[in-house]
């Protein structure tokens, strides 16, 4: 099993800085070279660069009330979130679809019931849900 993980290419998980302006507050962000790969297919698929897709990423997510006090681990989390949305069938790992065309609030509804369905069979296994 582990081969599947430290056999990958060392190049992705070696960091990387990138510099870019925030609101016009110079900042730096430094993350393997994975998620800038992830970061750059999610930003191609709705015609952005990454700076423009971590800029939006980042007032979304202060629109919404979420501190931002880790942003790294946010994008790290929003890169997990893509590959997994996409390994569950929810989404395709396509540019031809952007992902502003996406039903987020019903997406987001299944995600819920399947959670639900997951913590009712823990419950009757006598288990712990799993998220």
């Amino acid at each position: 099993m582990c081969e599947l993980f430290i056999g990958a290419e060392p190049a992705l998980w070696r960091s990387r800085t990138k510099s870019l302006r925030i609101d016009g507050v110079a900042t730096s962000i430094r993350i393997e070279e994975f998620f800038w790969q992830t970061l750059d297919e999610i930003a191609r698929r709705d015609a952005m660069t990454v700076n423009q897709l971590i800029t939006r990423l980042y007032f979304e997510a202060i629109d919404a009330g979420h501190d931002m006090g880790n942003f790294t681990s946010f994008l790290r989390v929003c890169c997990a979130r893509y590959l997994a949305l996409a390994a569950d069938g929810e989404i395709a790992r396509s540019e031809a679809s952007p992902l502003s065309q996406v039903d987020a609030p019903g997406l987001l509804r299944r995600e819920a019931d399947r959670r639900a369905a997951r913590r009712l069979a823990a419950a009757d296994r006598g288990g712990k849900p799993l998220i």
